[in-house]
């Protein structure tokens, strides 16, 4: 799922659990056991219900809680009231070192998770574990590729790029072809995940943390690689090539239905976003690889994804931690036809991304394009990042601070200088030691 902007939600180290989940002490069940699971995940309830329909010892009973914050808020004051708290819960990768911080989360490799370790990418199993404890079973992924408008390339006599200073070539031209009619892209400056991925394809690295010593952190969102970025995007919005209308808002979705955008820089999820929300384009879109920096290079970055994790409010950790595994496990290939057909969720299960019933899959919208072909690779090729616990704070004071940026109130990499300044201070008052 795409990554949700969020308002800070504070978690300090003085405020941690105890994580004692007791598996050991939980009765023996008798008869189906109900496990109770929250998540927002599109076409869910039919999951569910396929889930139920081929279980008898097990039943789900589904709650959508809200979406990303809304979710998240209750979820942190159930587990600090005790009570109230799902046995399952969806989250975002980004969001799992707050709540394993919490100490609420059940290590899932008690119960047999590290045994599908290798149905995953290694990036993608690193975000949800820490040595041999496993905090989440992945769900879906964001990998990015860069989808252009085929009409408009031909119109223009556009060729497609493989480098950014290619696409930025084919930006200046566009303009000039359109008469400022077109933008190359949007950049949507109020989205923290659109630009981390662009920071992860660079090889930025904005934190530096690990669950297994939660008391440390290491903040470098102002580094080298994050400011190559921001200056390269400064460039390209403040020539005209690029605009920068808020992601998700109607201006934004009639920007991809008509000729105003050329590319939209998407994530694996995006070719479902992108029919729901531009349907006057249908079959005018194609999917190309994300240019590189470096010609002939192969870096990929990330936006969004999701994962499953039990707390440790479950009266039976185990069934949990089994439903958890399973929903959208390698061998559920009912739901993840679901998953995919209908709620267009990007598989991080290896086999289930690397059937040809997914790789070879036509998009109409797509002209018919097999647009998994780009996309299945661009995951493959995602690299490591490591998440902070208090990340909603971080994506905040990226949006804010680039809006003052793109309002000229300061530059695109003064922003990210204060960002990491404010950021460091908030890990400091929250007891972390940062490095």
């Amino acid at each position: 799922m795409a990554a949700i902007a969020a308002t800070a939600t504070a978690v300090t180290l003085a405020a941690c659990g105890s994580g004692d989940d007791k598996p050991d002490a939980a009765a023996k069940p008798t008869g189906t056991v109900t496990v109770k699971v929250w998540a927002w995940y599109p076409e869910f309830k039919a999951v569910v219900d396929q889930f139920n329909a081929t279980h008898t010892d097990v039943k789900i009973e589904w709650t959508n809680a809200g979406t990303g914050q809304d979710q998240y808020t209750k979820l942190q004051t159930a587990l600090k009231a005790g009570k109230g708290a799902p046995d399952v819960v969806m989250l975002e990768l980004q969001e799992i070192p707050t709540f394993a911080l919490t100490k609420h989360l059940v290590d899932l490799g008690k119960y047999g998770a590290g045994a599908v370790k290798g149905d995953y990418a290694g990036w993608a199993w690193d975000q949800v574990s820490s040595g041999d404890q496993v905090y989440a079973i992945p769900v879906d992924a964001g990998p990015m590729a860069m989808m252009y408008r085929e009409d408009i390339f031909k119109k223009y006599n556009l060729t497609v790029p493989t480098t950014w200073d290619e696409y930025k070539a084919q930006a200046e031209k566009l303009k000039a072809a359109s008469g400022g009619k077109s933008f190359m892209t949007d950049f949507g400056a109020n989205d923290g995940g659109f630009m981390t991925g662009l920071f992860w394809q660079a090889g930025a690295k904005p934190y530096t943390y690990d669950i297994a010593n939660p008391g440390s952190i290491g903040v470098n969102v102002n580094s080298a690689e994050a400011k190559k970025v921001f200056e390269y995007w400064e460039g390209m919005v403040n020539t005209g090539l690029a605009d920068t209308t808020a992601f998700h808002t109607t201006d934004f979705y009639n920007g991809l239905g008509s000729e105003k955008y050329a590319t939209y820089l998407a994530a694996g999820w995006g070719p479902g976003y992108i029919q729901a929300n531009a349907g006057g384009a249908a079959g005018k879109w194609r999917v190309a690889p994300l240019p590189q920096w470096t010609a002939g290079a192969n870096a990929q970055g990330d936006w969004g994804g999701s994962s499953f994790a039990v707390t440790d409010q479950a009266q039976y950790p185990e069934i949990a931690a089994k439903v958890a595994l399973e929903i959208f496990g390698a061998k559920n290939s009912e739901a993840w036809k679901i998953g995919i057909d209908k709620a267009f969720l990007f598989p991080t299960v290896t086999p289930v991304l690397e059937a040809d019933t997914f790789t070879g899959k036509t998009y109409d919208f797509f002209g018919g394009q097999k647009v998994n072909e780009v996309f299945v690779p661009a995951y493959n090729g995602v690299g490591d990042l490591d998440w902070s616990p208090f990340n909603s704070y971080n994506f905040n004071q990226l949006t804010t601070n680039l809006g003052q940026a793109i309002e000229k109130k300061t530059s695109w990499t003064a922003a990210l200088d204060t960002a990491q300044e404010n950021i460091k201070t908030y890990a400091t008052q929250q007891g972390f030691k940062v490095q």
